[in-house]
């Protein structure tokens, strides 16, 4: 197997589960600071990983911008964040509007693991994004149960990352 793990991570989370895939599978792993897409020809499958922010996957259109010159490769992305996995509306339906156009999504596996959050770790412009929204849903009467869902998460902290997790994705890579 020719694989590749490429990443962008800004609070850690997506290096770490960048780096026990590369491990796991002892293949290449390249960070996402201006890389190009031909980079990743010469390998039959290519991985990745970007952090969720406001439902938008960071750096994934290095894959879903060069779908066509990518065509017949395995095609793998993972993200990492706070919102459990489980919430299958969030990650089905918004995450997948807002980052796969068209039928990008038949051409891609996709995966979501848990992430970490430090709030003495984040950038001003999250932090400030984090009390903008509690400010929000804290003035709602009816907050919808994602919202509701939404304030816990502002106040969570911690480090969730979990190797396990990535078990499905091995094996599909593995397929």
């Amino acid at each position: 197997m020719n694989a590749v793990v490429v990443y962008q991570s800004k609070y850690g989370a997506t290096k770490k589960y960048a780096q026990w895939i590369a491990e796991s599978l002892s293949c290449d792993i390249k960070e996402n600071k201006n890389l190009k897409a031909e980079v990743l020809l010469p390998y039959d499958t290519i991985i990745y990983g970007g952090g969720l922010y406001a439902e938008s996957i960071a750096g994934v259109g290095l894959i879903t911008k060069h779908l066509s010159l990518l065509e017949g490769k395995k095609l793998i992305v993972y993200t990492t964040g706070l919102t459990p996995v489980t919430c299958r509306e969030y990650y089905d339906k918004l995450v997948a509007e807002k980052n796969f156009k068209g039928d990008s999504l038949s051409k891609i596996k996709v995966y979501h693991f848990p992430g970490r959050m430090f709030m003495n770790e984040l950038s001003f412009v999250h932090k400030t994004a984090i009390k903008t929204l509690k400010k929000i849903i804290s003035g709602k009467e009816n907050p919808t149960e994602m919202e509701k869902l939404l304030l816990d998460l502002c106040d969570t902290e911690g480090d969730f990352t979990d190797k396990n997790a990535l078990k499905n994705l091995l094996a599909y890579v593995s397929e």
